[in-house]
């Protein structure tokens, strides 16, 4: 680390903590902290981690965040961060989350897998990671920002848990035979479609996308393990979210999903 403040991290999870709470954004930490470094914003994610649990949060499963030309495109970011998914962070599929409870959400259309087996790097190539899966799912993953704005570098996003905030799964399917970078999605917000990709837009395969999260994490010492989700990345751009909005993803060959906002 390279930060000579005392106490920034630990101070600076709690801010970020508060401000989820309170749908209160903060300030960029990049403008107010220059030197703060990527291996900083991941020790602050996990001081923010720990202040989850000990709200008595439970860890389910990663994210992996700007993994499309188009999301890195439109945050400005070109390399892929990750964050983590709490249990309390999961919505059912259909279900409604009020945006109230929120500061500036946008929706994503991804591709969850979950997990059957360990994955833990350096070395995690994708064919280990789709030995390692038990199913995929099709996913939505609301993304918020607790940085003012939106106006997020790589350590500002990185520290925020990835801008993470909430995800719907749909229904988990055995899909051995379906060539998951061919996967299209389209997206609809109240019935008008808003989006199309495919797979290949997350790093050029969702597992290929995974496989780039198990060996992230093996520079923190960390893993993913059996019975983790892993959400591997949007599909297309983000779409910012209103009061009202009903947002549904179809998914060639693995179902559809969706989530109402109040």
């Amino acid at each position: 680390m390279q930060m000579d403040e005392p106490g920034l991290i630990e101070d600076s999870a709690k801010e970020i903590f508060d401000a989820e709470w309170t749908c209160s954004p903060v300030e960029p930490l990049a403008v107010r902290h220059p030197s703060l470094t990527p291996a900083d914003a991941y020790a602050i994610q996990e001081a923010y981690a720990a202040l989850r649990r000990r709200a008595g949060a439970r860890l389910v499963g990663r994210k992996i965040g700007c993994t499309s030309k188009a999301v890195q495109e439109l945050f400005g970011i070109d390399t892929p961060d990750y964050g983590q998914i709490f249990d309390d962070m999961v919505v059912e599929d259909g279900g409604s989350v009020a945006v109230a409870d929120l500061i500036q959400p946008m929706v994503e259309p991804e591709l969850a897998f979950l997990l059957a087996g360990d994955l833990r790097g350096p070395g995690v190539i994708g064919s280990a990671v789709l030995e390692a899966t038990a199913s995929v799912a099709p996913c939505l993953e609301v993304i918020d920002s607790r940085i003012l704005g939106w106006q997020v570098g790589f350590v500002d996003t990185v520290a925020d848990n990835g801008s993470s905030s909430r995800c719907v799964l749909g229904e988990a399917r055995r899909v051995p035979e379906l060539d998951l970078a061919a996967v299209e999605v389209e997206m609809s917000r109240d019935g008008e479609v808003v989006t199309r990709g495919r797979g290949d837009a997350a790093l050029g395969h969702p597992a290929d996308s995974v496989a780039w999260l198990a060996n992230a994490l093996a520079e923190f010492g960390h893993g993913l393990e059996a019975g983790d989700y892993v959400l591997s990345g949007s599909l297309t751009t983000a779409i910012r979210v209103q009061p009202g909005n009903r947002f549904a993803a179809s998914f060639t060959g693995l179902g559809d999903v969706s989530i109402h906002f109040t």
